[in-house]
């Protein structure tokens, strides 16, 4: 193949970039070439991951992302490659103020609607599920067995090798520098090593999707924001098989790594910003937020070397951008997650494939997450945003 052409350019081999070339592959279209600017494959976001995974999302939309994707993690070996590795412990979301739980309650009743699992329990419920944890300023708690995390290096990896068998080329070490066009298409996209003739270019940059949409003089609302993961050193007062758990008022998480506890806390107020290094400052935040609710964890001790920072990619309602562009037909958005690319990479990939190959996405109806929303200042953002 001509290393100059190609029918579709994706920029960005993380996890959701993987998936839409895969699945265009899959689906013939393996005319494709993946820049990523990395030297080496799947170290950007994906690699930095909690990895978690779950049906439990406010907005329908969400939830179908979730039941079409965890659904193929399921069979991800047998259909892609590679190694899902899909740990269903379940979420379990704790609730500790009554008009939350109101939300939470019509939040897992929508979820049921539409097939998920989803359980609503009683604050003394929760004991049976992780002991010791403080539960007498709880209302009520929601769990889901179908939820839990995965591997994401492990999918992005199975991906890129089933994509690179159909045919599509990975050029690591290979930024997007611009992007070219004529008047309402995109012509090339333009690397160090030159320019490459493509009808489709896909936006799949993580949290650097705002800057590649820039390339082409788009306003792609996607900011970088770092997010700090901590681990325990092993720990066995924290039972091995607990799910993925939330405190909701606090927003405090954790689950079990083998024999640790990794956990973390957002911190809201930090400025968007490309930083990886280990907050230890806010740590101490953290702490003392977890043990309010595990008083347990006062006597774990820290893993300093496992811990690390990520970016997570956010738009301004928490909901990804996904579809064709109104002012570019044949660029295409696939980012903004809010931290959810993981669990909706498949659904994803499925997705941009059909708005590329048969005009419009049409398993699931993502017409409100097109970028055009913005514009329409009738914003509905995801509540259930960890």
């Amino acid at each position: 193949m001509n290393e100059k052409t190609a029918t579709a350019v994706v920029i960005g081999a993380g996890i959701v970039g993987a998936s839409v070339a895969y699945h265009l592959a899959a689906r013939g279209c393996s005319d494709i070439i993946i820049l990523e600017k990395a030297k080496t494959g799947v170290t950007g976001s994906t690699a930095r991951s909690a990895a978690g995974v779950r049906h439990q999302f406010a907005s329908e939309v969400n939830v179908r992302l979730s039941i079409y994707s965890i659904e193929r993690l399921k069979h991800f070996t047998e259909e892609v490659g590679g190694h899902a590795d899909l740990k269903q412990v379940g979420y379990l979301l704790l609730v500790n103020d009554a008009e939350t739980w109101a939300a939470y309650e019509r939040n897992a009743a929508l979820q049921r609607s539409l097939g998920v699992r989803t359980q609503t329990l009683a604050p003394e419920q929760v004991l049976d599920i992780i002991p010791r944890t403080r539960v007498d300023d709880l209302i009520g708690a929601t769990f889901c067995p179908d939820d839990g995390y995965c591997d994401p290096y492990g999918i992005a990896t199975g991906y890129l090798a089933r994509t690179r068998e159909l045919g599509a080329r990975l050029k690591r070490s290979t930024p997007a520098v611009a992007i070219h066009r004529s008047g309402e298409r995109v012509t090339a996209v333009e690397t160090p090593n030159g320019l490459i003739n493509c009808e489709w270019v896909i936006n799949a940059a993580g949290p650097w999707a705002g800057q590649v949409g820039a390339l082409a003089d788009l306003d792609i609302p996607v900011n970088p924001y770092r997010r700090c993961v901590y681990m325990t050193e092993p720990f066995a007062l924290i039972p091995t098989d607990i799910p993925l758990t939330i405190d909701v008022g606090s927003g405090f998480y954790m689950r079990k790594e083998k024999h640790r506890v990794l956990f973390g806390l957002s911190n809201e107020n930090e400025p968007p910003g490309e930083n990886l290094s280990v907050d230890w400052e806010w740590l101490h935040i953290v702490i003392e937020t977890g043990v309010v609710r595990f008083p347990v964890l006062e006597q774990a001790g820290l893993a300093h070397k496992n811990c690390w920072a990520g970016l997570y990619e956010i738009t301004p309602d928490y909901m990804p951008i996904l579809g064709r562009h109104p002012e570019l037909p044949n660029y295409l958005d696939a980012s903004g997650f809010s931290g959810h690319g993981v669990m909706h990479a498949p659904a994803t990939g499925m997705l941009i494939a059909e708005e590329i190959l048969d005009g419009q996405a049409h398993t699931i109806n993502i017409d409100e997450l097109r970028v055009t929303r913005f514009r329409d200042q009738t914003l509905k953002p995801e509540a259930n945003v960890f």
